[in-house]
C-alpha cells in the first residue's frame, strides 16, 4: 500500500484509514446507542459496551497512524483552490476531528478506569489509568457523553462539506478521498 499522496489523490494508506474509521466510528455509535435494547446486567448489554470500549479504542490506535500518514506527504491540491476562509475552517474541523478520536477513547478508558473496571483489548486487560473513584467517573461520563454529541455534529459537518465541495462548488475536494475505480 502506497504511503505517499499523488498530485490529485491521497495515498491508498490514508484512504483505506479514513473509510476504515467512518466505519468503526458508525459501529462505536451504534453500540451505545443500541445498548438499550438489553437490560442492564445482560450478557448482551455487557457484550455490547465492551465491543464499544474495544472499537474506540482501535480509533484511538488507528487515529496515531492517520498522522503518521498526513505528515508523510503534502495533501492533494483542491482545483479549483477553495478560498483562505475555507481552507482554514477545513483545518480546523480535521485537527477537531483527530482530537476528537483522541480524547474520546482516552475518556472512555479513564471513565473505565476511574469505575475500578478491567478494560479488555482483543484480549489484553489494559491497566487501569487512574484509581477508582465512582464520583469522578461520572463526571467523566457527562464529558464523554457531550464529546459523543459534538462528535456527530463534527462528522455530519464533515461529510456535508464533502458533499457541498462536490455537488455544489464542484471541485475534486471529495474525489481526493474516494477509493480508486476498477
Amino acid at each position: 500500500m502506497p504511503w505517499k499522496n499523488s498530485e490529485n489523490r491521497y495515498s491508498t494508506v490514508t484512504i483505506t484509514l479514513h473509510w476504515l474509521m467512518l466505519v468503526l466510528l458508525a459501529v462505536v455509535y451504534a453500540c451505545i446507542e443500541f445498548r438499550g435494547i438489553f437490560p442492564k446486567g445482560s450478557g448482551g448489554r455487557t457484550l455490547i459496551k465492551e465491543a464499544h470500549f474495544m472499537l474506540g479504542l482501535t480509533v484511538f490506535l488507528l487515529v496515531w497512524l492517520r498522522l503518521f500518514a498526513r505528515s508523510v506527504g503534502k495533501a492533494p491540491a483542491i482545483f479549483p483552490a477553495s478560498p483562505a476562509w475555507q481552507t482554514f475552517l477545513a483545518r480546523l474541523m480535521h485537527w477537531a476531528l483527530y482530537l476528537f478520536m483522541i480524547a474520546m477513547p482516552l475518556l472512555g478508558w479513564l471513565i473505565t478506569s476511574a469505575e475500578g473496571h478491567q478494560v479488555m483489548f482483543y484480549g489484553f486487560d489494559l491497566p487501569l489509568l487512574i484509581d477508582q473513584d465512582k464520583d469522578f467517573a461520572k463526571r467523566l461520563e457527562g464529558w464523554h457523553v457531550l464529546g459523543g454529541t459534538i462528535g456527530y455534529w463534527l462528522i455530519g459537518l464533515h461529510a456535508l462539506a464533502g458533499l457541498y465541495h462536490h455537488y455544489i462548488v464542484r471541485d475534486n475536494t471529495l474525489l481526493r478521498m474516494m477509493p480508486k475505480r476498477g
